[in-house]
């Protein structure tokens, strides 16, 4: 994908995320309701977008789709919050821009360099520069809302913060540990 699409996903990321992190499907939105939103879009469109356009730092060194798009450089920014309390949405940006790389372009990327230099990719990607560019980046970012917001929704409240996960990742170890 190219950076128009990583920046044009990233974007309306904030926004649904915004949204989704906002409104109770379940009451009417107030004025106090729509002002929260505003400022969840805003509060979460910045770190998106830095995590959205991170990895294709490496086209400045290293290798590109390989040095900084992998699952181990992943695990640096999903461990973040939980080292320095911040930055808690940034890997949702670096995780969307994987998946725009893998789904929505015609080369993939390397996901588990520095152990293996092969790219995966799917055969539905297009290449950056295709006129689809922007379409298919929008049917994959309107898949991930709705992942999103189903895993928000219907499975643990994605802006529950680093304790919140910290309680997660506790009761699904005890859990796991009456299975064995």
């Amino acid at each position: 994908m190219n950076k128009k699409g990583h920046v044009l996903n990233a974007v309306l990321l904030g926004v649904g995320l915004g949204l989704i992190l906002t409104v109770d499907p379940t009451t009417q939105p107030t004025t106090a309701v729509v002002v929260e939103g505003l400022t969840r879009i805003v509060e979460l469109s910045v770190p998106v977008t830095l995590g959205a356009l991170f990895p294709d730092v490496d086209t400045a060194f290293g290798k590109h789709r390989k040095t900084l798009h992998n699952l181990p450089m992943l695990g640096v920014f999903l461990a973040f919050p939980f080292v320095f309390g911040n930055l808690q949405f940034v890997w949702i940006g670096v995780a969307t821009h994987y998946l725009l790389d893998v789904v929505g372009s015609r080369r993939g990327i390397a996901l588990f360099y520095p152990l293996s230099k092969t790219e995966y990719g799917l055969p539905t990607g297009v290449t950056t520069s295709s006129k689809h560019a922007d379409a298919v980046t929008l049917v994959i970012t309107v898949l991930e809302l709705v992942v999103l917001g189903g895993v928000h929704y219907l499975a643990f409240p994605l802006d529950a913060g680093v304790t919140g996960v910290q309680e997660l990742v506790t009761a699904s170890m005890a859990w796991l540990g009456l299975l064995v």
